[in-house]
């Protein structure tokens, strides 16, 4: 393979989506599980209407709404122009119009959700640029409380619209009290969040767990409510095992990642000896870095390492090691609609040895892709992840947004749930197809990037054929393989014999 078409190929693929076989229109039935919103990527920018700023830095987060969702500003237009232009933004964040909406079409869709969970990445992105220019000369701290404050609204606004129903969150590499990708562990930012959290949880055991850990590395453990049955879910702040990841001063450092992972592996244990069911939550996934591996031109087969998303392969050799206890793992930061097979310690790929993960698509609209947010089914014996639909917006504002089903899992990859076993039968025909032109595969090529948009860019099937016939062997082996030897094994044709 020439990586030097892989860019130019990637490029053309973020503007496609290829067909796939039509999803039936026939709800599946599934009368003993229970409902979950499965959301992340939330990205609010609260400096959507910059003339709004100075009174949501001077008022409560409580009061937020009145001023948010009230009509824009004569000049919101070109404020907003000016603050992209100065913080060389390459899209735009989710608008609290588009907030609104979502909330209003998820509440439509299901009232009364069991919970909800929240994949980290509640602020905007460049958020200290936007703060910085228009509070030019405020304090780390009064950032850190406006951030803080933020991120509360969020929470709060979720509480209100399933006011029954716990929500947990996970925080991402943009939700910091300083900095995109740096934290300090005890911080000011954490301490807040965690009271937010907390609040959601709603039950006293729940929210003193979150108040226990979380102010430390973003960390905690809960239980999942009933009927779910002796599960566990696991939260991680992972921007600590990110490569990127620095404390806010800018110095380097791996105590935290190394703390956090011991903290995980002893959680997991003793979910495993008290025999309980476990789901990990966090925002960046380990593992490979599929995009950035192309756009790097990173010729893999030739042995140069593909890219990774955190700074090594303890997040993912520690999940590896409990197929046993682990049953879904959730996560976001890539905005698309993604799996991924997290296998066994041991290099199995066999289905007892493998562990789901699910990346959720995002709200924002940021990376060009539609706005979604995805309802779960779980059976609560086993908290396994039944099916899933995920329901996508029209327009990219939150003003006369129409929201519908996208795609729902079961119909479209004819699969009983998302358990080990069905989804190491789907990606192993994903790595098994090469040219990528099973119907699976397709399917997942169309809804990976939300929203169709290859009829609006008049790209012909030719073309798109031709992008995913080099890139679709790739993508898969970056499923089904965390590690880089094992992915480029996978990925890299076997050497002719002499």
């Amino acid at each position: 393979m020439k990586s030097i078409l892989l860019l130019p190929l990637v490029a053309l693929l973020s503007l496609t989506s290829l067909s796939a076989t039509p999803v039936s229109a026939q709800t599946p039935s599934h009368p003993t599980t229970v409902p979950a919103f499965l959301l992340s990527d939330i990205h609010l920018d609260p400096f959507h209407d910059p003339a709004k700023f100075a009174a949501l830095h001077s008022t409560p987060a409580t009061d937020w709404a009145a001023i948010l969702y009230a009509p824009a500003s004569p000049t919101q237009a070109a404020d907003f122009a000016r603050l992209q232009s100065a913080c060389n933004a390459k899209g735009a964040d989710t608008p609290p119009a588009l907030l609104q909406s979502f909330l209003h079409a998820a509440r439509q869709q299901q009232p009364h959700p069991l919970f909800a969970t929240v994949s980290g990445d509640l602020l905007a992105h460049q958020f200290d640029c936007r703060f910085h220019t228009l509070a030019p000369t405020a304090t780390a701290a009064e950032y850190s409380d406006f951030a803080a404050k933020t991120v509360y609204f969020i929470a709060l606004q979720l509480r209100e619209t399933f006011p029954g129903s716990p929500i947990y969150f996970a925080l991402g590499n943009n939700d910091s009290g300083c900095k995109d990708y740096r934290e300090d562990p005890d911080s000011a930012f954490l301490q807040a969040d965690s009271v937010s959290f907390a609040n959601d949880a709603l039950t006293s055991l729940n929210r003193a767990a979150i108040l226990r850990t979380f102010p430390h590395l973003g960390s905690y453990t809960i239980t999942l409510p009933a009927p779910i049955q002796h599960t566990r879910l696991i939260v991680l702040q992972d921007i600590f095992q990110s490569k990127k990841y620095t404390a806010c001063n800018g110095t380097s450092s791996d105590t935290a990642a190394a703390q956090q992972i011991a903290w995980l592996r002893a959680q997991l244990t003793a979910a495993r000896s008290a025999h309980d069911h476990v789901w990990v939550m966090a925002h960046i996934p380990p593992g490979i870095d599929a995009y950035a591996t192309f756009a790097k031109h990173r010729n893999v087969c030739a042995g140069q390492d593909p890219e990774m998303f955190l700074a090594n392969d303890a997040l993912a050799s520690t999940l590896s090691g409990f197929p046993d206890t682990i049953r879904l793992v959730l996560l976001g930061h890539t905005h698309m609609d993604e799996l991924r097979a997290i296998q066994s310690a041991a290099g199995a790929t066999t289905p007892s040895g493998t562990i789901p993960a699910k990346l959720v698509p995002s709200i924002t609209p940021v990376n060009g892709n539609n706005p979604a947010f995805t309802l779960a089914a779980i059976e609560p014996s086993t908290a396994t992840l039944q099916d899933y639909t995920v329901f996508s917006a029209d327009n990219k504002t939150g003003i006369d947004t129409r929201w519908s089903e996208e795609y729902r899992f079961s119909t479209t990859y004819h699969l009983p749930d998302l358990s080990g076993p069905s989804l190491a039968k789907l990606t192993s025909s994903f790595v098994s197809d090469k040219s990528g032109t099973s119907a699976a595969s397709q399917a997942y090529q169309q809804f990976f990037y939300v929203g169709d948009l290859a009829a609006a860019h008049g790209l012909g099937s030719a073309a798109k054929a031709a992008a995913m016939q080099i890139v679709w062997p790739f993508y898969a082996c970056a499923i089904t393989h965390a590690d880089t030897p094992g992915f480029r094994t996978c990925a890299c044709p076997a050497q002719p014999t002499p």
